[in-house]
């Protein structure tokens, strides 16, 4: 164990060394001569000049508080990542840019349908997720939806912290707010864009946009078809297993009868086919990365359809807001349960989940804050959100004879569960942001929730080898989240904030668990955080800094099923601590030179009398929380003629080590990844090439305990590997 941490650290020390060097020569090409910044859309190094040349890196207007702000004038921890950015990075999904967010770390598998953040060591099951992501206002209840193909996006906020003050239940820990560009209402623009990459990956993907009533009616069309085969050999059959397919659109329209009205509408789906999972024994993983060895091969298959209605009036003095959202999915998987050559044990999986929401929100208008004397101002916004959902699952295990008891020489079905969860709820928020001098924010806020659930969970085998157990139970859950927040503006580009929050995601029950587990408990947190924002160098750097802690009561923690392999339950586990830091740092030293870094540290673990599965973790670490990340890059253009582009970008991330199951027992170590892109770009159509994972790092981001197949005990997935490929596009 000592020489293989001895060689990761000389590897890894190679690495930097080599990324570092390579980002240094980026700067210094990209500063040998003046050039225009490549890909070229609104806020651009060219928008950021002016009108007198002046550089500076514009403001970023975020709604991260459900009203549009500048994001350097919010006291949160907030990492906004624009359009410019996903394209210019070849971004494809949310995790594709969560390297950007210091303390931000998602366990995904190979299948898209499972996709968990954690910020600063808060995080929880797919099926309640502690950070919840929000498309155009309209949040994933589920994170079966939340991990899709990003077409015609303009802006990815996240923010870490509990939200719970205007979100709700499920932001805890933070939330992940995912904007679409908005259709054009004055000129038709448009893009195709066809890379082709190793692993036989295709992604092929356009989108137009235009009026087609000049000023009042906007259509927005996107379609994507990307595909690739998988990373991981099946060394039984020699195919690959977790291949990837899929194929998404999104069409819009936006329709402004009158200057201070509009009405949004969206429709988004996904049809994805993906292979199986790619899970390994742990041991036979880290000496013989991207190879499995199993006698069936399965399949993921997703489909995804959501709509959603979007209005608002800008008044005089008020401003109205509505949400509604519809979303619809279905997942239909089928694995090899043991993950070996043995025909021992399959499994058939169907989930089905419907979602409605509809929120109503009144807000100040946007210089318009109620005066309360010549010194004192307040701005406001209260709203209602109401929900439903249900959740349907129905799974079976096929079982080998003997597998359960000798005693049993036949093959047996388990099915394992046959549920329906419904679940339904009302919020009332309100927020208000008062004034002093034009120097002294002080913002309090409070939310209301109130949440009821059903289940009925039936286990059954066929054939029956034992009697049926069915669970039906209801449950209600009602709790009020307050949030305190002062916030000191030292001038025009500095302030110093403090906010006291405290987060809440409720109970509920497992599709299957051990048991006496069918049920668990609500969450709480308190949060505290203090910051500084802070724009210098005449606008040319931006440069944020946070420090926390959270204080845990009730931690709910998903585990896997001892009972039943590969299933997963939610328990609570007791108290956690968690606390660190988060700095930021954004520059433009030059018109065609961007850099960028986030650093993030976290010690997050369990307290004292903290168990899990009846074992005692007290002070072990949170799983899943590396103890630091920290990224690094930069991108450079040069013009080499009056309408051509060179540019180039290059960005590595550090994660440190983290545990990957709450007993400490297995983990991975720090690791590092590095990826490059650079191409050349003319008034319509570019051409490119790009490298992820350039150094071939192999690390194992998602492992967990497997005990009676796996021989470690774990099993687990290799991350992505080295891939490289071009491509080009065309503009208008």
């Amino acid at each position: 164990m000592r020489s293989s941490s001895v060689r990761c650290r000389r590897a890894c020390a190679e690495q930097i060394s080599r990324t570092i060097t390579g980002l240094l020569a980026g700067v210094l090409i990209g500063s040998a001569s003046p050039a225009v910044r490549a890909q070229v859309p609104a806020g651009s190094a060219q928008a950021a000049q002016g009108a007198v040349g002046r550089i500076s890196l514009p403001p970023v207007i975020v709604t991260a508080q459900k009203e549009p702000a500048d994001a350097q004038r919010l006291p949160l921890s907030l990492t906004a990542v624009s359009g410019e950015t996903l394209a210019n990075a070849g971004a494809r999904l949310i995790n594709d840019v969560a390297l950007y967010a210091p303390n931000t770390y998602f366990s995904e598998l190979s299948a898209r349908k499972i996709s968990n953040p954690r910020f600063r060591g808060i995080g929880s099951s797919p099926a309640n997720p502690g950070i919840t992501s929000y498309f155009d206002g309209v949040p994933q209840l589920n994170t079966n939806s939340s991990s899709v193909d990003l077409i015609a996006v303009e802006r990815i906020e996240f923010v870490r912290g509990p939200q719970s003050a205007l979100f709700g239940r499920n932001s805890l820990g933070g939330l992940i707010n995912v904007a679409s560009a908005r259709p054009s209402l004055t000129d038709w623009t448009g893009d195709l864009s066809v890379p082709f990459g190793t692993h036989a990956e295709r992604d092929v993907r356009g989108n137009v946009s235009g009026p087609l009533v000049a000023g009042r009616l906007g259509l927005g069309l996107a379609l994507s078809h990307t595909s690739r085969d998988g990373f991981t050999q099946n060394d039984v059959t020699g195919r690959d297993l977790d291949s990837r397919s899929s194929v998404s659109g999104k069409g819009q329209l936006l329709w402004t009868p009158a200057a201070d009205w509009e009405a949004r509408l969206i429709i988004t789906g996904e049809r994805a086919r993906d292979g199986d999972y790619a899970l390994n024994d742990l041991g036979a993983l880290r000496e013989n990365p991207y190879h499995a060895a199993r006698d069936f091969e399965g399949h993921t298959d997703r489909d995804i359809t959501a709509t959603t209605i979007l209005t608002r009036r800008e008044g005089a003095r008020l401003t109205l807001s509505t949400t509604t959202g519809f979303v619809r999915w279905k997942t239909v998987d089928a694995t090899d349960l043991d993950y070996t050559p043995l025909p021992l044990a399959t499994r058939e999986n169907t989930e089905r989940d419907v979602q409605f929401t509809q929120e109503v929100r009144l807000a100040s208008a946007a210089g318009a804050p109620l005066t309360l004397s010549d010194r004192v101002s307040t701005s406001w916004q209260s709203g209602v959100f109401l929900f439903t959902q249900n959740y349907d699952q129905d799974a079976v295990n096929h079982l080998g004879p003997f597998l359960l008891s000798p005693l049993l020489a036949f093959p047996i079905s388990q099915q394992s569960p046959l549920s329906s969860l419904d679940d339904w709820g009302v919020g009332l928020y309100g927020q208000a942001t008062t004034t002093f001098d034009d120097r002294v924010d002080v913002a309090l806020g409070a939310r209301l929730d109130h949440e009821s659930k059903e289940a009925m969970i039936e286990t059954s085998f066929s054939p029956p080898i034992a009697p049926a157990t069915v669970v039906t139970a209801e449950r209600s859950f009602s709790n009020v989240s307050p949030q305190l927040g002062v916030t000191f503006h030292v001038d025009a580009d500095r302030m110093i904030y403090g906010t006291i929050g405290r987060g809440f995601k409720a109970g509920g029950f497992n599709p299957a668990s051990p048991a006496g587990s069918e049920a668990y408990g609500e969450e709480h947190a308190w949060h505290f955080e203090g910051g500084i924002k802070t724009r210098w160098a005449d606008d040319r750097v931006t440069t944020n800094l946070s420090v926390f802690t959270i204080d845990w009561s009730d931690l709910q923690l998903n585990l896997p099923n001892p009972a039943v392999p590969a299933q997963f339950y939610i328990a609570n586990v007791g108290g956690a601590r968690s606390s660190g830091l988060e700095i930021e740092l954004n520059g433009r030293p030059h018109a065609n030179i961007d850099l960028f870094g986030a650093l993030g540290y976290t010690h997050a673990q369990f307290d004292d009398g903290s168990t899990s599965s009846g074992v005692d973790v007290s002070g072990n670490k949170i799983p899943s929380t590396p103890d630091y990340t920290l990224t690094l890059g930069t991108q450079v253009s040069r013009a080499v003629r009056e309408a051509a582009t060179l540019y180039g970008r290059a960005e590595v991330v550090f994660y440190g080590a983290f545990a990957y199951d709450d007993a400490n027992v297995e983990g991975q170590e720090a690791y590092s990844l590095a990826n490059f892109r650079g191409g050349i770009r003319g008034r319509y159509a570019y051409a490119e090439a790009w490298i992820h994972n350039a150094f071939d790092t192999h690390y194992i981001p998602i492992a967990f305990a497997y005990t009676g197949f796996a021989p470690s005990g774990f099993v687990g997935e290799s991350g992505r590997p080295r891939t490289f490929g071009v491509g080009g596009g065309l503009t208008f």
